[in-house]
């Protein structure tokens, strides 16, 4: 009887190691964590960006497949018909390159205004001894937590009028009945739609510089005085070069957002001015959906080069070190008993006219007889609730509108939704990557979060309406569930850049203490990280939800005429020429949001300002 010749002990000594490294690996949390986020990342951004190529690349029946095979493409597989034609034929100048240009001005001239608006006043907020700083510091960021499209609106509302617009009156014409009117590139085009994206984004610049201006080392100010340097070479050649990575950072995020911007240019861009966003649309309805995913690809690429642009600039930044004075805190510019009050009432006035103005403005148009007719009220478009009424079109009032009520819902469970699992995955994204912050893999998956951000909205929004179509949820098209999915992924950057800055300055010792006394994962973190870090991770969720209670950009493609969102339904109400409904529909969302914002603030102690001048230690 012979006996089975035994394994290579070689060969079985080398699985043993591999599969001891293998569980070794596993058995640490921040490992599991990293390898899971690292997959569904991978599918859930790379593959919709893919499925937007494979989309421009396939010529869809109808006008498409007629234009491929005059020129003498096929109408099967994948081919480059439709960018032959947007590239080379009449559509291109149209429908591509003059909205490429205007899309690049205005997020251009928008980070100008941002930049010229935010980095003044958090000058003054923290570089001077002007008055009234909490105030203005607390109510500066209130437009960029309302819609994005709120001082569009009320721009329209005030400078609109029906000598130079056409319609009804704005309040300023209505007021001087029709003595005073403002100029058509006042009105409508790339001025104001600049302009408001320019208040709207000024928050990035105001929270940028005015971080770096609040915690500046006085020492290098002081050196350079000692040295009897001038004051302008001072400012030149030390303040301006230490705010440079801010102010970058602010054009980034201005651009990268403005853009893809669609509501603004939609509301007052006017029918002679036209984005990427709105070539979109009309390329869509026209031809189809090959050509608007073109569109869709140039937005994407406009994505990857800010994101190759924010790699350079993480490399090349500069830092300034003295060898004498010790470090404090900046001395405040006295401005004088006079200008110093001269700043504060402006910026009192322009912080009104951004925030508050809002609020008043739509709420004075739902109490109006009729659009731009400001001199009867009624309380019609509130509490009407009987049939027969023509001029509501059908609807009742908006205590009894059941339609109006449910988008706002959808809206709000879309919002909760989105938050949940950003918030989950950013968090869990900010630990893993703090723990292995060495790790190349590590970095990949932090690139990865991140990188929806760079995307504009739209572009995201194409992308996974092709995404949706191209592995079979097109069943789940203008449901819910795609764009709790769409706005999950989008709204990741928010939490994992949250939970990130808080999870490194974190000591790892603090939960290997935890490990020694033999605590299991679930136990450290609810026991000991979250309480520790609760702060910012509440931030990582309320973010997320604030900015899909007022997303239109993202969810416009995704959403039916069944399942309309709050956001989505404005479009109706402003074509059927229902102005108070639109107005009312904007009003809940900036007050359910402020409330939101205000009482995770007075619960939690958050306050995305509180840094710079308008928290309570610096009250």
């Amino acid at each position: 009887m012979t006996s089975s010749p035994s394994m290579n002990p070689q060969s079985n000594g080398k699985l043993s190691k591999a599969f001891t490294t293998v569980s070794t690996w596993l058995a640490r949390p921040e490992n599991v964590i990293l390898l899971i986020l690292g997959l569904v990342l991978s599918f859930t951004v790379l593959y919709p960006l893919w499925s937007v190529i494979q989309n421009s690349l396939t010529v869809h029946a109808g006008k498409e497949a007629r234009i491929a095979q005059s020129l003498g493409y096929g109408t099967e597989g994948l081919q480059i018909a439709n960018w032959h034609y947007l590239l080379t034929g009449p559509y291109g100048k149209k429908y591509l390159w003059e909205p490429l240009g205007n899309s690049l001005l205005l997020a251009t001239l928008s980070c100008f205004f941002a930049l010229l608006f935010g980095g003044v006043a958090a000058f003054l907020v923290t570089r001077t001894n002007m008055p009234c700083k909490k105030w203005i510091s607390t109510v500066f960021i209130f437009p960029y937590i309302m819609p994005q499209w709120t001082l569009a609106l009320v721009w329209k509302n005030l400078f609109w009028s029906a000598k130079v617009t056409g319609g009804s009156n704005g309040l300023l014409a209505f007021i001087s009945n029709g003595a005073i009117t403002m100029p058509e590139w006042w009105c409508r085009g790339i001025f104001p739609c600049a302009m408001v994206l320019g208040m709207h984004y000024a928050a990035f610049a105001y929270i940028l510089i005015g971080g770096i201006f609040k915690n500046m080392d006085a020492s290098l100010e002081e050196a350079a005085t000692i040295l009897n340097t001038p004051k302008w070479k001072i400012i030149t050649r030390i303040t301006i070069p230490m705010i440079v990575p801010a102010i970058l950072s602010t054009i980034l995020l201005v651009f990268s957002s403005a853009v893809g911007s669609y509501p603004v240019v939609h509301y007052i861009g006017g029918k002679n001015f036209s984005v990427l966003a709105t070539s979109y649309i009309d390329l869509r309805a026209i031809t189809g959906d090959g050509y608007a995913a073109i569109i869709g690809i140039v937005m994407l690429f406009i994505g990857f080069l800010i994101l190759i642009v924010n790699q350079v600039m993480m490399h090349s930044r500069k830092q300034f070190i003295t060898v004498s004075g010790k470090s404090a805190q900046a001395t405040k510019i006295n401005l004088g008993k006079v200008f110093k009050w001269v700043c504060a009432i402006a910026l009192i006035i322009a912080t009104l006219l951004t925030s508050l103005l809002p609020i008043f403005s739509f709420a004075l148009e739902t109490f109006v007889n009729n659009p731009g007719d400001y001199s009867s009220f009624t309380l019609k478009w509130w509490i009407y609730h009987e049939n027969g009424e023509v001029g509501m079109y059908g609807n009742y009032g908006v205590f009894f509108n059941k339609s109006l009520w449910l988008s706002f819902r959808n809206q709000a469970i879309v919002a909760i939704s989105c938050a949940l699992v950003a918030g989950t995955i950013g968090f869990l994204t900010g630990y893993a990557v703090s723990r292995k912050r060495k790790s190349k893999f590590a970095s990949y998956v932090n690139g990865m979060s991140f990188f929806p951000y760079l995307i504009p909205a739209v572009a995201f929004s194409v992308a996974y309406y092709a995404f949706g179509l191209q592995v079979g949820l097109g069943g789940f098209m203008g449901t819910m569930i795609l764009m709790i999915i769409c706005g999950s992924v989008k709204y990741i950057p928010f939490s994992s850049r949250s939970s990130l800055s808080a999870m490194m300055q974190l000591s790892p010792e603090i939960e290997e203490a935890a490990v020694i006394q033999g605590a299991p994962w679930w136990k450290r973190m609810g026991r000991i990280v979250i309480p520790i870090q609760k702060s910012a991770i509440i931030s990582g969720y309320l973010l997320p939800f604030i900015t899909g209670m007022r997303e239109l950009n993202l969810f416009m493609f995704l959403v039916n005429t069944n399942d309309q969102l709050a956001t989505t339904s404005l479009a109706y109400y402003d074509e059927m020429g229902l102005t108070p409904f639109s107005s009312a529909v904007n009003l809940i969302i900036i007050i359910f949001v402020l409330v939101a914002n205000l009482a995770v603030n007075l619960l939690t102690g958050a306050s995305i300002d509180s840094g710079i001048g308008g928290g309570k230690k610096n009250a």
